[in-house]
């Protein structure tokens, strides 16, 4: 995923390919049709596919990080996104999640490393890195693929701290310049 609505990719003779999409949308749903075929294409599904949407802006979130995001959770059914299980896109509550807590399941914490404030992902999540034999009562069958897409709408990175002109000054190698946190610490939306 590029900017301007372009995809690029290679191809199995490691050929360069680039495709313009005439809108964000068309692009979006190009790449969750690549990953899903990743998936479908996979003898044994052993580790999150992991696909991005929108790319974002400042640096890859890291173990530690917090984050505010906005998510869908579909059962992997019938070769794709099947019933919703879970969402809180129309909510007005974000989740708020620290990566490498452990207090989401495992796919997410492996599925978000690297992804950046206003970037979506596309995750497809085997049953071992999600809920598991136990599956969750009512809404997640035991031993399911799970699907989700998720947004990063808030990052507070965990190496921050404050340089003497009170601009945001992170101590990880970046070219790009990480925005200035506003008073709660999360980057203003």
């Amino acid at each position: 995923v590029q900017p301007n609505n372009y995809s690029t990719f290679y191809d199995d003779q490691r050929q360069n390919w680039s495709i313009m999409f005439e809108s964000e949308k068309a692009a979006m749903d190009f790449s969750k049709q690549v990953c899903i075929a990743k998936c479908n294409s996979s003898p044994v599904l052993d580790s999150v596919l992991c696909q991005d949407l929108l790319l974002g802006e400042g640096q890859g979130v890291e173990g530690g990080d917090s984050l505010e995001v906005a998510y869908t959770g579909w059962l992997f059914q019938n070769n794709g996104p099947g019933q919703v299980f879970d969402s809180n896109v129309n909510k007005e509550k974000l989740l708020r999640l620290k990566l490498g807590s452990g207090k989401v399941i495992k796919g997410w914490e492996e599925g978000m490393v690297g992804m950046k404030k206003g970037g979506r992902r596309y995750l497809i999540i085997p049953p071992a890195w999600g809920y598991g034999a136990q599956g969750v009562a009512g809404r997640v069958p035991p031993d399911s693929t799970l699907v989700f897409e998720v947004e990063v709408r808030r990052v507070k990175l965990v190496k921050e701290s404050s340089g003497s002109d009170g601009q945001s000054v992170s101590s990880r190698d970046s070219a790009a310049p990480s925005p200035v946190p506003s008073s709660d610490g999360f980057s203003a939306d």
